[in-house]
């Protein structure tokens, strides 16, 4: 439990950051009501309860901001860090496009779609950055069984939202079977076990598209990928040993192999996270776009592969 909360804590200043950096992208004013809630919220993740004196009644803006605040009354930071999260995400969400639904979306938790003899695995939970949950292993075992028996010439893997993914959810943690932690370890071994198997067998070549920021095993598993494009505003980051934990996805392998053992040593052991362009240096990450054409450069990189011969441009690292 001990580490679940760590890995809890972890997770939840991740996400009540990166909403932060968030707040700028809003193109759309949300309101006083919003922004006073944003503010309230704010102050309450990063200071606790309202501690400090009533404004006077002519400072309308300051009593406004205070009332706020104070209404939340014994709020715990935890939570008032996580209704944070949820307002900026709903913000952002209300001024979003709709996500393509795609041809084959027959998943809970992905979107997959077949175009111009493109497959696309699309992580489908942006409202929780797109964290993996035991379901969501399972159905990216079955969607990469698929896309490698369908006719697409190449798989893409990215994430919907903001966030390409950010790791683990905190729930697979806090579902103890019948057997108790001991089963609980033994299961979770399995999946994983079959989840970079899926990844590793897989006979296409796979591209990973990183939309946003990435963390733990969406990270440690692109050493598997064949090519990685990244967004600049895109961050890697691998914090396993300050949660007691050890990385995966043979990226204690692979890692090495891409950046040598120093550069390696630094995100698995040492929680180096790396921006966009620092992992492209160290050989993670194949191109990186700006942020504004980055779709749409992607998409004509991907079209053009698409458009191989199907045998020619099958894996030869997967045969």
């Amino acid at each position: 439990m001990v580490v679940s909360q760590t890995v809890l804590h972890l997770s939840q200043y991740i996400q009540f950051n990166y909403a932060k950096s968030q707040m700028g992208m809003l193109k759309k004013d949300p309101g006083n009501e919003a922004k006073l809630k944003i503010y309230a919220l704010f102050k309450q993740a990063t200071q606790g309860p309202c501690n400090t004196p009533k404004p006077g009644m002519l400072d309308f803006v300051g009593k406004a901001k205070w009332d706020a605040w104070k209404s939340l009354g014994s709020v715990s930071q935890e939570d008032a860090r996580q209704q944070y999260v949820d307002l900026i995400d709903s913000l952002l969400a209300a001024e979003r496009p709709a996500q393509p639904t795609g041809s084959a979306a027959t998943f809970d938790t992905l979107l997959v779609s077949t175009e111009d003899n493109i497959t696309t695995i699309r992580f489908n939970r942006p409202h929780k950055k797109n964290a993996i949950t035991v379901e969501m292993y399972n159905e990216i075992i079955k969607a990469l069984e698929e896309s490698g028996k369908d006719d697409s010439v190449i798989t893409v893997i990215t994430g919907s939202g903001d966030f390409y993914c950010s790791g683990n959810d905190l729930t697979n943690f806090t579902k103890i079977p019948e057997g108790g932690m001991q089963q609980m370890a033994k299961d979770a071994g399995e999946l994983l076990r079959e989840f970079v198997k899926a990844f590793i067998d897989f006979p296409k070549p796979l591209i990973a598209v990183i939309n946003g920021p990435a963390v733990g095993v969406s990270v440690t598993l692109l050493g598997l990928f064949e090519v990685v494009y990244a967004t600049e505003s895109a961050t890697f980051h691998t914090p396993f040993s300050q949660l007691g934990q050890s990385p995966e996805g043979c990226s204690s392998y692979t890692f090495p192999k891409m950046m040598g053992n120093a550069k390696a040593s630094e995100m698995l052991l040492f929680n180096k996270k790396l921006t966009a362009t620092q992992a492209c240096a160290q050989g993670l990450v194949t191109e990186v776009f700006p942020d504004s054409s980055f779709q749409t450069e992607v998409a004509t990189r991907l079209k053009a592969y698409a458009k191989l011969p199907r045998n020619v441009s099958q894996s030869p690292s997967k045969h």
